[in-house]
């Protein structure tokens, strides 16, 4: 990944303001727009000690490179959350509530990434995983539609996303997978011990080693015609019955 990134729209750039405004090299707004959001999105800027520089709409459009950025861009340093999978490890050692992941096994879509991140920040997860080779990045468009979740939940990209989840096992994590062909239905899962939902691609799904490593097999009960979900909106599906069994627990 590079040491810089572009950080397009107010909720991106707000939650990166938040959270690590040192890492704003460069803040860009539109200089026509004068309203009421973006008069107070300046003024939390200066209040961080952060430099705003008006410049005309088509400047932003070059710097956003397609990218909706609703007259808000900024350049930063690209900010980790999490150095590697043993950082996560340690952390999931010092919460009080048990581990809850999200192993993504070939998303690809900025889109369908930057959904899962703010479902998974919804949803209190403490990290997503991803293999390295097979996933997108934190991008321009997945910061977007993320809506400043890339800055909240750590997103892990790993050499060998088996190997990884051989690891947590090891940690006493249970990894749940999604397979349309599985028998049991996801509500089955006792989704309050420290678990990882995995999910893999629209289309292929998991690659077999991944499927392979999980503890457990589900399918998403399906009562219309369409055969399956969009990996993101499944991700929320699962990620809501753990919230739901461990807030009734």
């Amino acid at each position: 990944m590079s040491s810089h990134q572009v950080l397009a729209g107010f909720h991106a750039v707000t939650a990166r303001l938040r959270h690590a405004p040192e890492s704003i090299k460069e803040l860009y707004v539109e200089a026509s727009r004068r309203d009421k959001r973006m008069q107070s999105f300046i003024e939390q800027a200066q209040a961080a000690n952060v430099r705003v520089r008006p410049v005309p709409a088509d400047r932003l459009d070059g710097l956003a490179n397609g990218t909706r950025h609703q007259g808000v861009v900024a350049l930063a340093l690209a900010h980790a959350l999490a150095i590697d999978v043993d950082e996560v490890l340690d952390l999931l050692e010092d919460r009080s509530e048990p581990a809850l992941l999200l192993i993504l096994d070939g998303v690809t879509d900025p889109h369908n990434l930057g959904a899962c991140l703010r479902t998974a920040d919804a949803a209190g997860v403490h990290a997503v995983i991803a293999p390295r080779d097979r996933a997108v990045g934190l991008n321009t468009t997945v910061q977007r539609v993320a809506c400043g979740a890339a800055d909240t939940v750590p997103y892990i990209m790993v050499t060998n996303l088996a190997r990884t989840m051989r690891r947590l096992k090891e940690r006493d994590v249970w990894l749940v997978g999604t397979d349309d062909q599985a028998q049991a239905g996801m509500h089955q899962v006792d989704a309050r011990r420290a678990m990882a939902w995995v999910m893999g691609a629209e289309g292929e799904g998991m690659r077999r080693l991944t499927r392979e490593t999980c503890d457990e097999l589900v399918n998403i009960p399906m009562q219309g015609s369409v055969e399956s979900l969009n990996v993101s909106v499944a991700s929320a599906v699962c990620l809501y019955e753990s919230v739901r069994q461990r807030r009734t627990a």
